[in-house]
């Protein structure tokens, strides 16, 4: 891929790790709730049950607490307090890993954990009861979110993983969230942050709806097949702009300029298109790239350092590219746990397993 570069300082990013680690602190507790004014596509459904948890263990997460600078209004413990920082994860049992790790890093490098609510997108609602147990303090809701939402809209691509309905759900953070929510980062179940995450929410978007860290020299063309450049109906949406590719794992979203703009719809149209003419092969991403590519508020590239997960089927080892690092993403076909625990992982794996949480049997 012409946008991974190689990192010739492996020792400089693994160096940067020590140095952002913080201390270990702890903090007062704060409520999870759960959601209750969802609509029929996004009620849990009744055959969800906690008997498939039992094969999950983790240990409980550290425990931590604001800094004196913090400004937190703490008499509101709802998701409208004005004083969150606001961040969107999915979680099912395949990645369950990799978000409980995601989460504890986002935690490990704020200097104000409890001014952070986590919205976990799900498919089976068993699995509060591991983020309960795992992070007993943390500020969270749960969402269910119905893969016959989107089932009929999703068309086969190079990877099964890319298929699955809940790796769409982001699509529908507009719907699914609280309207007094108009700002949200979106994070993969694949990354681990390693900067304090309030410098990630308040980037500007200025006019834009997202915000992504950008890769305007990579092929854009690519992420697109024949069916789609041959054809005027299709390939005309890029008049006018200068599309880059983006990668949708990490990204700031304004969820007031989404809804009032119908961004949801728009990617299903295209998604209708996708199913009918087959314009492109990889999964949710080209939709992303159909209806903000061109338009977005670029973010530094030290917030999105992907690709460590290898290509799409084989997985391979890759290095990161040039720069300051604050989230590592292993996008790809090779997760860190996977790897690990085959015990063949690639050297930057090891950024990884600090913050795995997981309960391993003996």
């Amino acid at each position: 891929m012409l946008w991974i570069t190689e990192f010739s300082g492996f020792f400089s990013a693994a160096l940067a790790v020590i140095l952002l680690s913080p201390s270990l602190q702890s903090f007062s507790p704060a409520a999870a709730i759960r959601s209750s004014h969802l609509d029929a596509y996004f009620r849990p459904s009744p055959s969800a049950s906690d008997h498939s948890v039992r094969n999950f263990s983790y240990r409980e997460s550290p425990i931590l607490r604001n800094a004196d600078e913090c400004r937190f209004s703490g008499g509101d413990p709802g998701v409208c307090n004005p004083s969150y920082v606001h961040v969107a994860i999915t979680l099912d049992f395949v990645y369950l890993r990799g978000s409980i790790a995601a989460v504890n890093s986002v935690l490990q490098h704020s200097a104000c954990p409890e001014s952070i609510f986590f919205h976990f997108l799900v498919s089976e609602t068993s699995l509060e009861s591991v983020i309960r147990s795992t992070f007993p303090r943390l500020n969270f809701k749960i969402y269910y979110f119905a893969p016959e939402r989107v089932q009929s809209l999703i068309s086969s691509s190079v990877r099964q993983a890319l298929e699955q309905p809940l790796n769409y759900a982001r699509n529908y953070l507009g719907e699914l969230l609280e309207p007094c929510v108009d700002r949200i980062i979106y994070l993969d179940s694949d990354i681990v942050v390693i900067d304090d995450i309030l410098n990630l929410w308040k980037t500007g978007l200025g006019p834009s709806t997202i915000g992504a860290p950008e890769y305007c020299h990579a092929n854009f063309t690519s992420y697109f097949n024949g069916a789609f450049w041959f054809d005027e109906r299709f390939n005309e949406t890029f008049k006018g702009r200068k599309p880059c590719y983006f990668n949708t794992g990490v990204m700031v979203m304004d969820l007031k300029k989404w809804r009032r703009f119908g961004y949801t719809e728009t990617i299903e149209k295209w998604m209708e298109i996708q199913k009918a003419e087959r314009i492109y092969e990889l999964g949710s991403l080209p939709a992303y790239l159909l209806v903000f590519a061109g338009h977005v508020a670029p973010i530094s590239h030290r917030w999105n350092q992907h690709g460590l997960g290898g290509d799409k089927v084989k997985g391979s080892c890759r290095d990161m590219h040039e720069g300051p690092v604050s989230l590592l993403h292993w996008s790809g076909s090779g997760k860190p746990w996977s790897r690990i625990d085959a015990k063949h992982p690639c050297p930057l794996d090891s950024l990884w397993e600090p913050y795995d949480l997981y309960k391993r049997s003996h």
